[in-house]
Protein backbone atom coordinates (compact mmCIF):
# COMPACT_ATOMS: atom_id res chain seq x y z
CA UNK A 1 0.00 0.00 0.00
CA UNK A 2 2.62 2.43 1.15
CA UNK A 3 4.67 1.35 -1.56
CA UNK A 4 2.75 3.00 -4.06
CA UNK A 5 4.80 4.90 -6.36
CA UNK A 6 2.62 8.04 -6.19
CA UNK A 7 2.76 7.61 -2.27
CA UNK A 8 6.40 7.42 -2.40
CA UNK A 9 7.02 10.63 -4.24
CA UNK A 10 3.95 12.35 -1.99
CA UNK A 11 6.60 11.31 0.73
CA UNK A 12 9.29 12.50 -0.52
CA UNK A 13 7.68 15.81 -1.74
CA UNK A 14 5.92 16.42 1.91
CA UNK A 15 9.44 15.76 3.89
CA UNK A 16 11.60 17.77 2.05
CA UNK A 17 8.93 20.31 2.33
CA UNK A 18 8.94 19.89 6.16
CA UNK A 19 12.75 19.85 6.60
CA UNK A 20 12.68 23.13 4.50
CA UNK A 21 10.54 25.02 6.61
CA UNK A 22 11.75 23.57 10.27
CA UNK A 23 15.52 24.74 9.05
CA UNK A 24 14.76 27.68 7.31
CA UNK A 25 12.49 28.36 10.36
CA UNK A 26 15.77 28.02 12.89
CA UNK A 27 17.95 30.27 10.85
CA UNK A 28 15.36 33.42 10.58
CA UNK A 29 14.23 32.98 14.10
CA UNK A 30 17.04 35.40 14.92
CA UNK A 31 14.90 38.22 13.72
CA UNK A 32 12.59 39.84 16.23
CA UNK A 33 9.62 41.67 14.39
CA UNK A 34 7.02 44.09 16.00
CA UNK A 35 4.00 42.39 14.86
CA UNK A 36 1.81 46.03 15.34
CA UNK A 37 4.06 47.57 13.29
CA UNK A 38 4.59 45.38 10.61
CA UNK A 39 0.53 45.78 10.48
CA UNK A 40 0.65 49.30 10.60
CA UNK A 41 -1.51 49.01 14.02
CA UNK A 42 -0.75 51.21 17.19
CA UNK A 43 1.13 49.10 19.46
CA UNK A 44 -0.76 46.69 21.93
CA UNK A 45 0.34 47.02 25.43
CA UNK A 46 0.04 43.31 27.17
CA UNK A 47 0.50 42.85 31.06
CA UNK A 48 0.91 39.22 31.91
CA UNK A 49 2.57 37.87 35.21
CA UNK A 50 3.82 41.42 36.02
CA UNK A 51 5.76 41.91 32.87
CA UNK A 52 4.50 44.40 30.45
CA UNK A 53 5.76 45.28 26.47
CA UNK A 54 4.26 45.28 23.05
CA UNK A 55 3.95 41.85 20.67
CA UNK A 56 7.42 40.96 19.54
CA UNK A 57 7.83 37.75 18.08
CA UNK A 58 10.89 35.87 15.84
CA UNK A 59 10.38 35.40 12.36
CA UNK A 60 10.39 32.15 12.59
CA UNK A 61 6.47 32.25 13.20
CA UNK A 62 6.21 32.60 10.16
CA UNK A 63 6.99 29.50 9.05
CA UNK A 64 6.19 27.23 12.19
CA UNK A 65 2.73 27.10 11.38
CA UNK A 66 3.10 25.63 8.40
CA UNK A 67 5.37 22.89 10.39
CA UNK A 68 2.28 22.44 12.31
CA UNK A 69 -0.05 21.58 9.35
CA UNK A 70 2.71 19.44 7.89
CA UNK A 71 2.92 17.08 10.84
CA UNK A 72 -0.41 16.69 10.90
CA UNK A 73 -0.75 16.20 7.11
CA UNK A 74 2.18 13.14 7.36
CA UNK A 75 0.47 12.14 10.58
CA UNK A 76 -3.16 11.45 8.72
CA UNK A 77 -1.59 9.10 6.11
CA UNK A 78 1.71 8.03 7.34
CA UNK A 79 0.85 7.58 10.63
CA UNK A 80 3.53 7.58 13.81
CA UNK A 81 6.53 5.94 12.19
CA UNK A 82 6.67 8.97 9.27
CA UNK A 83 6.15 11.68 11.67
CA UNK A 84 8.66 10.48 13.99
CA UNK A 85 11.27 9.90 10.84
CA UNK A 86 10.57 13.17 9.85
CA UNK A 87 11.43 14.72 13.41
CA UNK A 88 14.61 13.55 13.46
CA UNK A 89 15.44 13.98 10.15
CA UNK A 90 14.42 17.43 10.53
CA UNK A 91 16.41 17.73 14.14
CA UNK A 92 19.82 15.88 12.24
CA UNK A 93 19.58 18.58 9.41
CA UNK A 94 18.90 21.39 11.65
CA UNK A 95 22.38 20.40 13.71
CA UNK A 96 24.12 19.85 10.24
CA UNK A 97 22.99 23.36 8.85
CA UNK A 98 24.18 25.48 12.14
CA UNK A 99 27.46 23.21 12.25
CA UNK A 100 28.06 24.11 8.94
CA UNK A 101 27.23 27.90 9.78
CA UNK A 102 29.50 27.98 12.65
CA UNK A 103 32.70 26.46 10.37
CA UNK A 104 31.41 29.24 7.36
CA UNK A 105 32.10 32.39 10.63
CA UNK A 106 35.32 30.44 11.53
CA UNK A 107 36.81 30.70 8.25
CA UNK A 108 38.88 33.69 7.90
CA UNK A 109 36.94 36.83 5.52
CA UNK A 110 38.71 38.52 2.64
CA UNK A 111 39.41 41.86 3.39
CA UNK A 112 37.41 43.46 0.80
CA UNK A 113 34.92 41.26 1.39
CA UNK A 114 34.65 43.59 5.15
CA UNK A 115 33.17 46.38 4.01
CA UNK A 116 31.31 45.49 0.63
CA UNK A 117 27.97 46.04 2.26
CA UNK A 118 29.01 49.24 3.92
CA UNK A 119 26.58 51.30 1.77
CA UNK A 120 23.93 49.29 2.93
CA UNK A 121 24.50 50.10 6.57
CA UNK A 122 26.51 47.11 7.37
CA UNK A 123 30.53 48.51 8.05
CA UNK A 124 31.95 45.23 9.10
CA UNK A 125 30.30 42.13 6.84
CA UNK A 126 32.32 39.41 9.43
CA UNK A 127 30.57 40.54 12.36
CA UNK A 128 26.91 40.60 10.98
CA UNK A 129 27.09 37.20 8.94
CA UNK A 130 28.80 35.83 12.41
CA UNK A 131 25.57 37.49 14.28
CA UNK A 132 22.54 36.76 12.09
CA UNK A 133 24.01 32.68 11.73
CA UNK A 134 25.85 32.07 14.97
CA UNK A 135 23.01 31.90 17.15
CA UNK A 136 23.75 30.78 21.04
CA UNK A 137 24.31 26.89 21.95
CA UNK A 138 21.58 27.32 24.76
CA UNK A 139 19.10 28.73 22.21
CA UNK A 140 20.11 25.88 19.58
CA UNK A 141 19.60 23.30 22.21
CA UNK A 142 16.26 25.05 23.58
CA UNK A 143 14.57 25.04 20.01
CA UNK A 144 16.01 21.16 18.93
CA UNK A 145 14.55 19.39 22.41
CA UNK A 146 11.42 21.53 22.51
CA UNK A 147 11.01 20.66 18.94
CA UNK A 148 11.78 17.03 19.41
CA UNK A 149 9.42 16.79 22.58
CA UNK A 150 6.89 18.99 20.79
CA UNK A 151 6.81 16.61 17.91
CA UNK A 152 6.42 13.21 19.95
CA UNK A 153 3.83 14.87 22.07
CA UNK A 154 1.87 15.80 19.00
CA UNK A 155 1.90 12.30 17.07
CA UNK A 156 0.60 10.44 20.17
CA UNK A 157 -2.17 12.87 21.09
CA UNK A 158 -3.08 13.13 17.44
CA UNK A 159 -3.76 9.78 17.23
CA UNK A 160 -5.43 9.48 20.31
CA UNK A 161 -8.01 11.82 18.95
CA UNK A 162 -8.23 10.19 16.34
CA UNK A 163 -8.79 6.47 17.93
CA UNK A 164 -11.59 8.41 19.62
CA UNK A 165 -12.95 10.30 16.84
CA UNK A 166 -12.05 8.01 13.46
CA UNK A 167 -12.41 9.91 10.31
CA UNK A 168 -14.31 12.90 11.73
CA UNK A 169 -13.41 16.16 12.88
CA UNK A 170 -10.10 16.10 11.16
CA UNK A 171 -9.56 19.84 12.88
CA UNK A 172 -10.18 18.22 16.03
CA UNK A 173 -7.16 16.22 16.09
CA UNK A 174 -4.75 18.79 14.23
CA UNK A 175 -5.85 21.39 16.26
CA UNK A 176 -5.65 19.01 19.94
CA UNK A 177 -2.43 17.52 19.46
CA UNK A 178 -1.33 21.52 18.49
CA UNK A 179 -2.85 22.76 21.41
CA UNK A 180 -0.74 19.81 23.88
CA UNK A 181 2.56 20.10 21.81
CA UNK A 182 2.96 23.46 21.48
CA UNK A 183 2.11 24.50 25.11
CA UNK A 184 5.26 21.84 25.79
CA UNK A 185 7.54 23.22 23.20
CA UNK A 186 6.36 27.01 24.18
CA UNK A 187 7.97 26.69 27.43
CA UNK A 188 10.72 23.87 27.35
CA UNK A 189 12.48 26.11 24.40
CA UNK A 190 12.68 29.36 26.69
CA UNK A 191 13.15 27.77 30.01
CA UNK A 192 16.21 25.47 28.20
CA UNK A 193 17.66 29.23 25.78
CA UNK A 194 16.66 31.48 28.67
CA UNK A 195 16.63 30.28 32.11
CA UNK A 196 19.09 27.82 32.46
CA UNK A 197 20.78 29.81 29.83
CA UNK A 198 23.35 32.91 30.31
CA UNK A 199 20.72 35.38 30.49
CA UNK A 200 18.25 33.91 33.71
CA UNK A 201 15.43 34.79 32.82
CA UNK A 202 13.31 35.66 36.09
CA UNK A 203 10.28 32.99 36.41
CA UNK A 204 7.75 36.35 35.21
CA UNK A 205 9.15 36.92 32.15
CA UNK A 206 9.91 33.34 31.45
CA UNK A 207 6.08 32.71 32.15
CA UNK A 208 4.89 36.16 30.48
CA UNK A 209 6.80 35.35 26.93
CA UNK A 210 5.99 31.71 27.02
CA UNK A 211 1.90 32.23 27.17
CA UNK A 212 2.48 35.43 24.49
CA UNK A 213 4.17 33.09 22.30
CA UNK A 214 1.40 30.10 22.83
CA UNK A 215 -1.24 32.20 22.07
CA UNK A 216 0.26 33.56 19.04
CA UNK A 217 0.77 29.72 18.19
CA UNK A 218 -2.61 28.81 19.05
CA UNK A 219 -4.37 31.15 17.21
CA UNK A 220 -2.27 30.61 13.73
CA UNK A 221 -3.21 26.72 14.10
CA UNK A 222 -6.75 27.59 14.28
CA UNK A 223 -6.36 30.08 11.01
CA UNK A 224 -4.62 27.27 9.06
CA UNK A 225 -7.48 24.61 9.80
CA UNK A 226 -9.10 25.62 6.04
CA UNK A 227 -5.37 24.86 4.85
CA UNK A 228 -5.20 21.91 6.26
CA UNK A 229 -8.36 20.82 4.53
CA UNK A 230 -7.30 21.92 1.74
CA UNK A 231 -3.91 20.17 1.20
CA UNK A 232 -6.11 16.55 2.61
CA UNK A 233 -8.32 17.28 -0.67
CA UNK A 234 -5.82 17.76 -3.10
CA UNK A 235 -3.34 14.66 -1.40
CA UNK A 236 -7.00 12.37 -1.69
CA UNK A 237 -7.61 13.85 -5.32
CA UNK A 238 -3.56 13.09 -5.91
CA UNK A 239 -3.43 9.55 -4.34
CA UNK A 240 -6.96 8.70 -5.34
CA UNK A 241 -9.92 7.86 -3.17
CA UNK A 242 -9.16 4.50 -2.72
CA UNK A 243 -5.55 4.84 -2.05
CA UNK A 244 -6.04 7.39 0.32
CA UNK A 245 -8.46 5.49 2.35
CA UNK A 246 -6.29 2.86 2.64
CA UNK A 247 -3.22 5.12 3.49
CA UNK A 248 -5.23 6.65 6.51
CA UNK A 249 -6.61 3.47 7.76
CA UNK A 250 -3.04 1.62 7.86
CA UNK A 251 -1.53 5.18 9.29
CA UNK A 252 -4.63 4.72 12.25
CA UNK A 253 -3.48 2.05 13.01
CA UNK A 254 0.81 2.92 12.85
Amino acid sequence: MIGDHRAQKLFIVLTAFFVANALLAEFIGVKIFALEDTLGLEPFEWNLFGQSGSLNFTAGTLLWPIVFVMTDVINEFYGKKGVRFISWLAAVLIIYGFAFAYAAIALAPAGWWLGVASAQGVPDYQAAFAAVFGQGLWTIAGSLVAFLIGQLIDVSIFHRIRAATGERMVWLRATGSTAVSQLIDSFVVLYIAFVLGPQHWPTSLFLAVGTLNYGYKMCAALAMIPLLYLIRRLITTYLGEHQAKLMREAAAHD
